[in-house]
């Protein structure tokens, strides 16, 4: 058997030239450094977050019609919260930030959206407890038109010997409309800047939490996500 599976592999090497061809000179091929060719950016949030340098990032020279800056524009980057702020208690939100405009080495940044970590989400999801969650689409006094997530888990009663914390589903409804108005109410009387600050000091959670005690207690509020819908034009000074 052995014997035959080796002349089989001796009459494959003999047909095919390619297999008992060497290759001419010798030579491997020319190592290229492909960073050669790059530029790199620093990246800036905006003036509300305490470390504006975000990190950097990486673009291909200008070459031909191909300009290097415009490469840049409306590219997201993702950064955590703890970074941005200087405290790792911030460590379980995400900030996205986009690309608006380009100067001298520096890309300059503005608020895109916000998230919660996938472990963050995980850990608040409970036995004996009901999620409620509620979106809205809401638009800031400069123009910008977010949509707003937010999730919240019902709590304990005082003095109740139940062991679970169940919401109906009247009171379901009644928490997400509450939900909704609060959020509508803190966003469309401020402009972006105001809005993100909000987000990232909790202000609304707190609110929400107060107004539905009389329906259900709730524990656990958080702007799950928030995504920027539209955009008005560009003013590069409240960057």
């Amino acid at each position: 058997m052995t014997r035959w599976i080796r002349r089989a592999a001796e009459m494959a090497v003999g047909k095919n030239k390619r297999l008992t061809k060497s290759k001419k000179g010798g030579k491997g091929k020319k190592i290229i450094d492909p960073f050669k060719s790059k530029l790199r950016y620093d990246v800036i949030a905006p003036q509300y977050f305490t470390n504006r340098i975000v990190g950097s990032t990486i673009v291909s020279k200008t070459t031909g019609n191909k300009i290097a800056s415009e490469n840049l524009k409306n590219r997201v980057f993702q950064v955590s919260l703890a970074d941005l702020k200087g405290n790792e208690e911030f460590s379980f939100r995400n900030v996205k930030l986009r690309a608006e405009e380009v100067q001298d080495r520096r890309v300059l940044t503005n608020f895109y959206g916000i998230q919660l970590t996938v472990d963050k989400l995980r850990s608040l999801v409970r036995k004996w407890q009901t999620l409620i969650e509620a979106h809205t689409d809401v638009k800031t006094q400069d123009g910008y038109t977010l949509r707003v997530f937010v999730i919240g888990f019902t709590s304990k009663r005082q003095n109740s010997a139940r062991k679970t914390y169940y919401a109906k589903s009247s009171q379901v409804r009644q928490i997400r409309k509450k939900m909704r108005n609060v959020v509508r109410d803190h966003v469309t009387t401020s402009d972006l800047k105001n809005v993100v600050e909000k987000f990232l000091n909790n202000v609304i959670e707190k609110q929400i939490e107060t107004v539905t005690k009389s329906v259900y207690p709730l524990q656990n509020v958080y702007i799950r996500k928030v995504k920027v819908l539209r955009t008005p034009k560009f003013d590069i000074n409240k960057l």
